[in-house]
């Protein structure tokens, strides 16, 4: 991309996406906050060079009179914020200042090429994604059709399995946090105490970051989930690998499951846990919602989680029937941290080599 200033032209560079996401340059997506807020590239800074409102009325000002008026309409909108923007730039470079920047739209188009010409009159190099964000959007679904060598932990509800992927993860194991992705434990209390989710396309952005960075491991641990992980969905290739990846299958007495139940859902709000309650209880049956919702109530939430913990078990047993490939291991007492030595010690599972 040639871009015209004064007397001399200044030559931007548009790099595919694989270079792009290597680069160290501080990221920046000059889309609107509602395009950003969908979904970006994890690690991006929002630079909107238009609101909302603007985008619109220069899209339908496009659409309606030209490429001219629309144009003309944009630099009206973006005149008066010229100095603030070169400001950003600037402040944004001196974050990581042997790199260039590396900027984006939605196309790799008209914005960030604007935005690109703003950085060049400063001085500041800059790179643009090839293809902008459509690009980069193009790739995430095509990280998850590769066929990536999963091995599933399950594993009945409280049998700590996020835990423990957390630990193994800790020693180097290359392991996908699908819960922690989508900010969602996966059950009708899974929300609870979480940050608010992604919307489905940025838990997908968030996945193939992390399929990005395991990409040479010789097995890749994720906890066996549904389909489903609250409102995200685990994209449809991944699922199929999923639905026929070996399962370890954690397994922990009942009375253990409760207590590490009641130390996630205990200081919870009795009323959000109500509630909870309440969306399944068509599946509970109305004897047991009335005895969890009473021992919510008296504040006994082991008697509570223990009213649940059949209906979750048979949800597990049934999502896992389909996998014929499962083998067991009992982590009775044993601390995540211990449990995931144990793995590594008897070759269960596998440290992650570059």
């Amino acid at each position: 991309m040639t871009i015209h200033t004064g007397d001399l032209p200044l030559r931007m560079t548009s790099i595919p996406i694989e270079d792009f996401l290597e680069g160290k340059g501080t990221l920046l997506d000059v889309r609107t906050p509602a395009e950003f807020e969908q979904g970006h590239i994890p690690g991006a800074r929002n630079l909107p060079l238009f609101s909302d409102a603007e985008r619109a009325e220069v899209g339908t000002l496009y659409k309606h009179a030209g490429r001219q008026r629309a144009v003309h309409r944009g630099l009206a909108r973006v005149g008066p914020r010229l100095a603030d923007l070169a400001d950003q730039l600037i402040a944004a470079r001196d974050q990581a200042p042997d790199h260039p920047l590396r900027l984006h739209c939605w196309r790799g188009g008209l914005r960030s090429g604007s935005v690109a010409w703003l950085a060049s009159t400063l001085d500041l190099p800059v790179v643009l994604l090839e293809g902008g964000y459509k690009a980069y959007r193009r790739w995430v679904l095509a990280m998850m059709e590769q066929p990536w060598p999963l091995r599933l932990l399950g594993g009945r509800t409280g049998t700590g399995k996020t835990a423990l992927l957390l630990a193994l993860a800790a020693r180097g194991v290359a392991v996908v946090d699908l819960e922690g992705l989508a900010h969602h434990r996966g059950s009708s209390f899974g929300g609870l105490g979480q940050p608010a989710q992604p919307s489905g396309e940025h838990f997908e952005n968030r996945l193939a970051a992390v399929l990005r960075r395991s990409a040479m491991a010789a097995e890749l641990w994720l906890e066996a989930e549904s389909a489903q992980v609250g409102r995200c969905r685990i994209p449809a290739g991944l699922w199929r690998r999923m639905r026929t990846a070996p399962v370890l299958e954690v397994r922990r007495p009942l009375q253990e499951r409760l207590r590490h139940l009641v130390e996630i859902y205990g200081a919870q709000d009795p009323e959000a846990l109500t509630e909870a309650t309440l969306r399944i209880s068509k599946r509970l049956g109305p004897q047991r919602t009335a005895a969890a919702v009473e021992a919510i109530a008296q504040g006994e939430m082991e008697r509570a989680c223990a009213q649940m913990l059949d209906y979750y078990d048979r949800c597990y047993d049934r999502e896992t029937a389909a996998h014929a490939e499962r083998t067991t291991v009992d982590l009775e007492e044993l601390t995540a941290e211990a449990a995931a030595d144990l793995l590594l010690r008897e070759g269960r599972v596998k440290v992650q080599r570059p």
